[in-house]
């Protein structure tokens, strides 16, 4: 399980997901599959800042809903944390 933080060009706009396939959702939200209107097709987020693997779907959604409840300024020391420059992740290099 993963998960992640999606950003939009401007750097402006935050989302935090969870998901099995990360290479799978990452092309949905590029493509603005699914529900119209969506947050992420609404707020053109589909540029990977950070991601970390969980052990189990549990654990994943406790810590996506917990990182969903930070500040703006604490989801981004986290994802400085692992990518200061905040330069877009291709998943398809790191996340097998």
């Amino acid at each position: 399980m993963y998960i992640y933080l999606l950003t939009n060009p401007a750097r402006t706009v935050l989302y935090t997901g969870v998901t099995n396939n990360l290479e799978r959702q990452l092309y949905e939200h590029s493509q603005n599959l699914g529900f119209a209107g969506r947050f992420t097709g609404r707020y053109q987020c589909n540029l990977l800042v950070y991601f970390e693997i969980c052990p189990d779907a549990t654990q994943a959604i406790i810590q996506e809903k917990e990182i969903k409840g930070w500040s703006r300024a604490k989801k981004e020391a986290l994802i400085a944390s692992l990518n200061p420059d905040w330069v877009p992740i291709d998943v398809r290099t790191c996340a097998g």
